[in-house]
């Protein structure tokens, strides 16, 4: 396969795509920050407890 075919090819198919809309990608970036900080939090308590607890034992 040649590389200009491979190009048309994947202009071509990337034409079947089903784009997100620009609120649909706001909203998905918001739900993903959103995400990311609620585990953080997460990850960052038991953190927390676990060195207090390692802590308490050294």
């Amino acid at each position: 396969m040649s590389l200009t075919n491979y190009i048309k090819e994947t202009k071509n198919e990337l034409s079947h795509v089903n784009w997100p809309t620009r609120k649909q990608s706001i909203i998905f970036s918001i739900v993903v920050v959103v995400i990311s900080i609620l585990v953080s939090i997460f990850l960052g308590f038991f953190d927390f407890i676990f060195s207090k607890i390692l802590s308490f034992f050294i």
